[in-house]
This record gives C-alpha cells, sequence and structure tokens, in this order.
C-alpha cells in the first residue's frame, strides 16, 4: 500500500517492520556501460581516503523497505571471458553458479574449494541517500542519489536499530525525524576500500521544514526496479554463459557436467564462501568498479 508523507510523519520513531526485515537478513547496475548519473559514489584522494555525510532516506513512494539486497556473480573463467551477472538467488530462484559451486564445495577437495571461491556471490544494498556532504564534490550537497553499499556498511546500519546496552536507545537511520547522519570514513587496507571507521552521528531531525522533507522525499528513486524479475536472465541463459566462460583449458566442470542434488524447490545453499575468505572486505562499491570495464567487456562478448 502507498504511503502518502502524512503517514509517513505519523509513524516516525516506529521501525518494528524494518526490524523484522533485519533479522531475517543473515547491488546497481551498468546500462552498455554507460555510467547511471543517479547513483553516488564516495571520491577518494590519491592515498586512497575519503570522507563524506550521508543520510539514508525512507522508503520512496509505494515501497515498503528502504533497501533492496542484490547478489550476484562476478569472475573470469579460463578462456577470458568474464562472468558477470545478478544471480538468480536474489529472487530465490535456483542459479546455475551457486548449485556449480556447491558441488565444487561439497566434494571436500581443496582444490574445488578454492574455485568456488572465486565464483563466490557478491552482495550489493542499494538505498536512497541525501548528500549532507561532500568535500571532494560539494555541488552534490543536497541532492538526492541512489547509493550502493556492501556487507560491512549495512551490518552499522543494523547495528544502530538494535539496543545491544543500556545506555544506548535503538535508531532507525532512515527516519526523517529521528534518524541519523552517516558519517562515511574510507581508508585504503590491504588493496581494498575499508570502511570500519565510518559511525553514525547521534539522532537528529534532518530538517525541520516538512515542507523540505517532503520534496526530499518526492525526489527519491524507485528501488524496486533493481529486483525486478526483468532485469535477470533465466537460469537457461546463465547456465549457457556460465558453460562459455568456462569453457576450455579448466579444472571447473561445465555447469551441464554437475550431477545437481534434484530438489522440488529452491533452497539457500549450504555453502557461505561469500564471507568464508573476506569478512574484512566490503564487496560494495570498491570491487564493483574494477569490475565495471569487464563487465561491459562481457556484455559485448
Amino acid at each position: 500500500m502507498a504511503m502518502d508523507f502524512s503517514t509517513l510523519k505519523q509513524n516516525r520513531g516506529s521501525f518494528d517492520n524494518l526490524m523484522k526485515e533485519v533479522e531475517k537478513i543473515a547491488a546497481p547496475q551498468q546500462t552498455e556501460g554507460r555510467k547511471d548519473e543517479r547513483f553516488w559514489q564516495p571520491e577518494v584522494d590519491k592515498g586512497g581516503n575519503g570522507y563524506a555525510v550521508i543520510r539514508f532516506l525512507p522508503p520512496p513512494q509505494g515501497e515498503d523497505l528502504p533497501w533492496v539486497r542484490l547478489w550476484s556473480h562476478g569472475f573470469q573463467g579460463p578462456t577470458g571471458r568474464w562472468y558477470i551477472e545478478n544471480s538468480l538467488t536474489t529472487l530465490g530462484k535456483p542459479d546455475p553458479v551457486t548449485e556449480m559451486n556447491n558441488e565444487l564445495w561439497n566434494s571436500g577437495t581443496e582444490a574445488n574449494k578454492e574455485i568456488a571461491r572465486k565464483q563466490k556471490r557478491r552482495l550489493t544494498y542499494i538505498s536512497n541517500i541525501l548528500i549532507v556532504k561532500d568535500p571532494a564534490n560539494p555541488e552534490n550537497e543536497g541532492k538526492v542519489f541512489l547509493y550502493k553499499f556492501g556487507k560491512k556498511i549495512f551490518d552499522k546500519v543494523k547495528d544502530v536499530m538494535q539496543h545491544q546496552f543500556e545506555d544506548e536507545d535503538p535508531v532507525n537511520p532512515f527516519d526523517f525525524w529521528k534518524g541519523a547522519n552517516f558519517k562515511l570514513k574510507i581508508r585504503h587496507l590491504d588493496g581494498y576500500r575499508n570502511y570500519d571507521k565510518s559511525e553514525f552521528d547521534s539522532a537528529s531531525v534532518l530538517n525541520e521544514d516538512d515542507s523540505y522533507l517532503e520534496s526530499v522525499w518526492n525526489k527519491q528513486h524507485s528501488l524496486q526496479e533493481f529486483v525486478d524479475p526483468s532485469n535477470f536472465k533465466s537460469y537457461e541463459e546463465l547456465k549457457a554463459k556460465l558453460n562459455m566462460v568456462l569453457a576450455s583449458g579448466t579444472t571447473s566442470p561445465r555447469a551441464d557436467q554437475v550431477e545437481l542434488d534434484p530438489a522440488p524447490s529452491y533452497r539457500e545453499p549450504e555453502l557461505t564462501v561469500e564471507t568464508s575468505t573476506t569478512d574484512s572486505i566490503d564487496f560494495g562499491s570498491e570491487e564493483d568498479e574494477s569490475l565495471s570495464y569487464f563487465a561491459k567487456l562481457a556484455n559485448d562478448q
């Protein structure tokens, strides 16, 4: 059911439904190589350091959640071709790469486990944000963008929503009136962007003027389009693409050579290589930036 602004304000401070979604939880596409101008990315200096202040925004009109979750795969096969595709597990459906990875992992051999690690899923969240401070590009300040981020930042969102100590009050960071600004602090560490020092400020109203808040709300972008089934290739298309990428000179089996355990419906894989070796790495925008070029090459193949 679509929510109007007056209902949004009336429900301020209440985020039981968001907490239910957080408790269930244990990234944007390039279009033909062109940059999607709706998305904001923090800029870093030559040393890989960056700073900005953003405000996560409420669900856009007609949508229930202020974020969407997107699983994807990005790896290069022995053919030199790249497999960069959205995973059907995002939609709760079987995906050929996930099925292959399960078989490789469950084989018990370390060589197969290493292949599965290289082909692991990557988790991305997408939310609407307001740029409060962007020293590198001050012209962005006061504007609404989409922001793609990984598990590390989402964990900080989740933590601030949960009551952990007696002197802490849970905060809904997506609330106009009782939310909080997020101070994004980026360091270059071990070859990746590190967000460990990022933190939420104290809870505060974004702006006392409701007309301003409503104008910000009206500028938000749809999130559901990123998980619309039309943006995902079919199982058969993905399997064909996977076989092409793994076609020759590989120790990894082709997707049509793996004997899969038949199941009447999809079940969440037992394999958890997504975080088994990379808990310190946020597979949000930083890795996708390096993959975006290869995504265009993969699409041109």
